[in-house]
Formats: structure tokens, sequence, C-alpha cells
């Protein structure tokens, strides 16, 4: 039940995070106010909040082996995206064009991906 449960949860606040999304961009280039431009564009971070608990509360659910797991695959993902986004960072410095912050999470979750396949190996053993 749990993981059913986790699955809703989650998919429900995707669908909240892109549905105001569409609201928040059709919106933003028609208002003038800046105060109301801010709360406008923002608009998706409240169900990308819900989202971050979602998975927080599904993280204290799990036994220890999984926890283990999760927190090397998410120290992977972690220092890979600092070394990866730091090395960039002297890149464009050095003449490569600027990259969007926009970037940094799906590359962040991408390394997530990796780094529980790699952990789960290891488990399996």
């Amino acid at each position: 039940m749990g993981w059913r449960r986790y699955a809703l949860e989650l998919a429900l606040a995707l669908l909240a995070y892109a549905g105001l999304l569409v609201v928040s961009l059709t919106l933003f280039p028609h208002l003038g106010g800046q105060a109301s431009r801010y709360v406008v564009i923002l608009l998706p971070m409240v169900p990308a909040g819900a989202l971050a608990w979602v998975v927080l509360r599904q993280l204290r659910r799990l036994d220890e082996l999984q926890r283990r797991i999760q927190l090397e695959a998410l120290g992977f993902a972690f220092a890979l995206t600092a070394l990866l986004t730091f090395a960039y960072g002297f890149l464009e410095l050095a003449g490569l064009p600027r990259v969007s912050l926009f970037s940094v999470w799906p590359l962040m979750a991408t390394l997530w991906v990796a780094g529980l396949v790699l952990a789960n190996r290891h488990y399996a053993r």
C-alpha cells in the first residue's frame, strides 16, 4: 500500500506542478505590475514544495537498507552535481556559453538514478 500511495501523491503533485506551470507561463507575459509578475512566475513552486514533501515522507517510510541505498545515491548525485556545475562554471569563464540553472535539477535527478543503480548493484551482492 505504501508504494501505491506514494505513486498517487507523486502523480498529483506533478500534475499540479504541470498545471500551474502552464497557468504561470500563460499569464506572465500579460502582467504589468512587478509584484504580480513575481507571484505568478513562482506559482509552480507551491506544488514543487509539495513534491519535495512527498519524496521526503516516502524516504521516512523506507526500511534501513532502502534508506542507506537512497542516502548513497543522493550523496553520489550531490557530489557529482557539485563537481560538474562547478567545473562548468570555470568553463564558462573560459568562453563556453552560459547554462541556465534550470539544467541543475535534471542533472541531479539523472545522477540520483545512476547512484541508485550503483548502490542497488552494490547491495545485491
